[in-house]
């Protein structure tokens, strides 16, 4: 996606002043448009299966958004390669309710939208569920449609919990409130043992953005709340053991925050996954 219009706050000066390590992973070679994925991280713990964020789906009517249109991948497969059956999953969980966190969360069968984890509790940050149903019911193609298609099934089958942003899962994960990117916006903290990780999700699409944060996405809902929320994070786990679980960041994907300078970049872990 260009930089211009993924990044609008970035300026081209800025971004040629990091081709050293934006290149080729991060962005064309032109250094004009940046480069993302889209990541589903599964966690395994004592006998439980948790996924954070569900990416597309297949299938979606996303017809305003031509990139999440009508697509046809092979996720479920990439899920079983890995040992995790539909059937087997515990919990869901979903940063935000954006149609690339939520797509997976149901699949089409019979011409109607069923929840692809039937055995699992999805666990959904209220205070975003609540003004996602809102704006549809205002209109019932707001998010491209992904909440009557993604989310309101899951309710619907009596598997959704609606949960405080700073709930916690297993005495594993805990939810902490991150708005901006979107008003109930939450980033999932995971501690094991003396670990500690954290599923950034939106809070940070790029990773110029550690250097820059002040530089919102174009899909972030209050861009100068973003802002500061994603300055605050960058903060605070500057310099410390916290691993960066980042939701659209290409292999390797996960690493530190590092100071560099006054500001800040991302170490990426050499191997990962």
């Amino acid at each position: 996606m260009p930089f211009a219009q993924f990044l609008p706050a970035s300026s081209p000066e800025a971004i040629a002043a990091e081709r050293s390590w934006l290149l080729p992973q991060h962005a064309d070679a032109t250094l004009a448009c940046g480069l993302l994925s889209f990541h589903t991280y599964v966690i395994r713990h004592r006998g439980r299966t948790i996924l954070v964020d569900t990416c597309m789906g297949n299938d979606k009517d996303r017809g305003g958004h031509p990139l999440f249109h009508g697509l046809r991948t092979h996720w479920l497969d990439e899920l079983a390669a890995l040992g995790v059956r539909p059937e087997s999953v515990d919990y869901v969980m979903c940063t935000h309710m954006h149609g690339d966190h939520v797509g997976w969360n149901t699949r089409l069968e019979n011409g109607r939208w069923v929840p692809t984890f039937p055995n699992a509790r999805y666990v959904f940050a209220e205070r975003e569920y609540a003004l996602r149903e809102a704006a549809y019911r205002a209109d019932g193609r707001a998010g491209y449609g992904s909440f009557g298609d993604s989310v309101l099934p899951v309710v619907e089958r009596g598997q959704a919990e609606l949960v405080a942003s700073d709930h916690e899962i297993e005495g594993l994960l805990q939810l902490e409130g991150a708005p901006g990117h979107t008003p109930g916006n939450v980033v999932i903290h995971l501690r094991s043992g003396t670990g500690h990780g954290i599923f950034s999700g939106d809070t940070i699409h790029h990773p110029l953005q550690i250097k820059y944060p002040e530089w919102s996405s174009a899909f972030c809902e209050d861009p100068a709340q973003s802002a500061i929320c994603r300055r605050r994070f960058v903060e605070r786990h500057c310099d410390t053991d916290t691993l960066i679980l980042p939701a659209h960041f290409p292999a390797p994907t996960a690493g530190h925050i590092r100071s560099d300078g006054d500001r800040w970049r991302f170490a990426f872990l050499e191997h990962f996954g």
